[in-house]
């Protein structure tokens, strides 16, 4: 099967824009990391099969990590239960740190090959006036 440039350029630019989304949500997680009762959300990507530009992503469906909350000791905080403990986050910021540096290299990687595409589509146009 023959892509285009502009297939190319397609399928470039879903996968920054789902690593863009990936990155929001791993912020979202490092921000809420002291709520308490928060769970940890997580995307998943699809493969975006109709069109021409096969090989494109999309987000699918946002999830939350259901491993157990943190139990926090604090007497004093207003959603302590009656031996003091509440249900803390169950955010992990070692993995949230290695997910927005994955979330990042594949956001580069996407706009290293979106920046050749178009140095070769200029390339090409270049040729063709001659």
């Amino acid at each position: 099967m023959a892509y285009d440039f502009s297939d190319a350029m397609s399928v470039a630019s879903s996968g920054m824009k789902a690593q863009a989304n990936r990155l929001r949500h791993v912020s979202e997680n490092i921000a809420n990391t002291d709520t308490p009762g928060y769970r940890r959300k997580t995307v998943s990507f699809e493969e975006t099969v109709r069109g021409p530009a096969q090989g494109s992503v999309s987000v699918g469906n946002v999830r939350l990590d259901q491993s157990e909350l943190s139990q926090v000791f604090d007497p004093n905080h207003p959603m302590a239960n009656d031996n003091g403990y509440y249900d803390g986050s169950n955010v992990n910021l070692i993995i949230e740190i290695a997910d927005a540096r994955e979330a990042q290299r594949s956001y580069e990687a996407n706009l290293k090959m979106f920046d050749q595409v178009r140095q070769m589509s200029t390339s090409l146009m270049d040729l063709l006036r001659r």
